[in-house]
């Protein structure tokens, strides 16, 4: 191409010129890791060599004979589906409650995005610390209400350092829901609830009935949004409990980190990134067809 076609191109109604940039970083951050990362899963470094050496399918083989990958799937989608639950049930709950035009509800607004302005990792840290069995202002209401016995650190027993991690995702991500469908409720027409409210319908038909149908997209998108970030889940559990105790809290992609980072199993750690990739990418088709998500 000349000079002079470039020119023309730049200063006509032509859309390259405008596209050329997204197009760049697209390859450059998103179609060449990843062309990159399923290469690597195919090799793997050799220390001895300071090489990568080409396995073949060797690391997919191992990926599906491996307890510990199918244990990590295991708590990644329990904790998908409950913290999910949580934060769709709390986030619908809050944001009824904030619905209205009362005499500081627009400052209690603004109030709860605070939480989302925080990095996850000190989100983690911030209850990593209020969990602390000693010391924690949290382990000490549980005990005071009789919630949970003086002998049962929170992050520290396979039983509960789940609900223990959860409960700092929970805290940090349900405002974000909460700001989705408050700005869902402020749209909806008012016309049909006047016209229920004549009929005498209760508050519990209304949403039933009202609410929740002219809602049904904003919630869909809510959910698909928070479920793919949910399910890369990693800030949390490596602050709080790095996985432990045992693997009662390790998720696929703290498995797929230690491979990487800590193993020097580039190879396998690329393998496990893919198959959370594809895992996300079904996942997140099936919802869209399922519930008709429109963008």
């Amino acid at each position: 191409m000349s000079v002079a076609q470039v020119k023309r191109i730049s200063i006509s109604d032509s859309p390259i010129p405008w596209l050329l940039p997204l197009v760049s970083l697209l390859v450059v951050f998103t179609i060449y890791p990843l062309i990159y990362n399923i290469w690597l899963s195919f090799h793997e470094f050799v220390p001895r060599k300071r090489a990568l050496q080409f396995v073949g399918v060797d690391n997919w083989v191992q990926l599906w004979n491996d307890a510990r990958f199918w244990s990590s799937l295991g708590v990644t989608f329990a904790y998908f589906v409950i913290a999910l639950a949580f934060e769709l049930a709390l986030g619908m709950a809050i944001a009824l409650l904030l619905d209205a035009e009362l005499p500081g509800f627009g400052a209690l607004r603004a109030f709860l995005s605070l939480t989302l302005v925080i990095p996850p990792a000190i989100a983690g840290m911030m209850f990593l610390l209020m969990e602390d069995p000693q010391f924690g202002a949290l382990t000490y209401i549980l005990n005071s209400l009789g919630l949970l016995d003086k002998s049962i650190p929170i992050l520290a027993t396979s039983s509960t350092a789940l609900a223990g991690v959860l409960l700092a995702e929970i805290w940090q991500w349900t405002p974000f829901m909460v700001l989705i469908f408050l700005a869902g409720l402020r749209s909806l027409p008012t016309e049909p609830y006047e016209a229920a409210m004549i009929d005498g319908a209760s508050s519990f038909q209304m949403f039933r009935r009202l609410t929740l149908p002219m809602m049904s997209r904003v919630i869909a998108v809510a959910v698909l949004i928070r479920g793919i970030d949910l399910f890369r889940v990693f800030d949390y559990v490596f602050v709080m409990t790095s996985g432990g105790p045992g693997t009662a809290t390790y998720s696929l992609s703290l498995y797929a980190w230690q491979q990487t980072f800590s193993f020097i199993k580039w190879g396998y750690g690329a393998t496990l990134s893919l198959v959370s990739l594809v895992i996300i990418m079904v996942l997140a088709n099936i919802f869209i067809k399922v519930f008709k998500v429109r963008w």
